[in-house]
């Protein structure tokens, strides 16, 4: 499969610029795939957004604010530690809800009415959501190895904590060891990544542009999220849940909790996956998702 290569594109949301691309026909139905914790569009593998675009999808990768080529709001500071972890809102520097309307910006800025959403981890809490507060701009949802805020959901195990806290390295030969220790934690034993894509990947990343003090503050509004599980059960779209059975930095109760609480939801968890998107499992993650979209519920 030939990569397919775009331009870099920004829109506006209020104050702050939203990098995103976007591949395949302009007069198919977009699905805009919205990354996690500290993670850059570019985790959204180029070579799964082209599976989906043969699949029939527009697909549009972004930047959350804070990350890679979108705004990085370093003026405001980095959340203090207690407050950070337990989830106090003192000096709160935004919440999951300003980032689900920078998703919504990007929609706007392309003209775009409907789309469906897929998110993996926080972008799953962020796609979530956009679905509770825009609601007749979603066509589908897909919710990624993410959880809907409850608080029983809320620990990870402490080895893959220790590991996401790693300071981030001022180089990028020790950066690219980080990258690869982190996913040694986190990521799918069963399903082991390709070393050479990782480093690409973490090239790629550094090249962008890498914040912890930025991850600081997504990480801060992801822990001052509110339960979204009632507002979910009265949302009625197509609804995908994707989980890992091995995952141990958001374990597998938080997709059963998000499958439970969106009404008519499908939940497929994956035997062995942890908290990544392994390769392997990209093309029945296409297949799954171009399912859900033509679902009825």
């Amino acid at each position: 499969m030939n990569a397919q290569t775009v331009e870099e594109q920004f829109a506006p949301s209020g104050d702050l610029q939203i990098a995103f691309d976007d591949r395949g026909n302009r007069d198919d139905p977009a699905l805009i795939v919205v990354p996690g914790l500290g993670a850059q569009m570019i985790y959204w593998d180029v070579e799964l957004c082209d599976m989906l675009v043969e699949r029939g999808f527009r697909v549009i990768r972004m930047d959350n604010r804070d990350c890679g080529r979108s705004t990085v709001l370093d003026e405001l500071g980095v959340p203090a530690t207690i407050p950070m972890l337990l989830g106090l809102p003192r000096q709160l520097r935004y919440g999951l809800h300003d980032m689900a309307d920078d998703v919504v910006a990007v929609l706007d800025h392309l003209d775009i009415e409907r789309a469906h959403v897929l998110g993996f981890s926080m972008g799953g809490m962020i796609v979530q959501t956009v679905l509770i507060r825009y609601p007749g701009r979603v066509s589908s949802i897909c919710s990624i190895m993410s959880r809907t805020g409850a608080r029983r959901d809320a620990l990870p195990g402490l080895r893959e904590l220790i590991a996401l806290f790693r300071n981030t390295p001022d180089n990028l030969v020790d950066y690219i060891e980080r990258i690869e220790m982190l996913s040694e934690a986190i990521g799918s034993k069963a399903y082991p990544t390709d070393p050479a894509r990782l480093r690409r990947l973490a090239e790629e990343g550094w090249q962008r542009g890498v914040h912890q003090a930025g991850a600081a503050r997504q990480l801060h509004a992801i822990n001052c999220q509110p339960d979204r599980t009632r507002d979910l059960g009265n949302v009625r779209v197509p609804a995908l849940v994707i989980h890992g059975s091995a995952d141990r930095l958001v374990f597998p109760r938080g997709g059963r909790a998000t499958a439970r609480a969106i009404p008519g939801a499908k939940l497929r968890v994956y035997d062995g996956m942890a908290h990544d998107l392994p390769e392997q499992l990209w093309p029945q993650f296409a297949a799954e998702i171009e399912a859900n979209a033509h679902r009825s519920v």
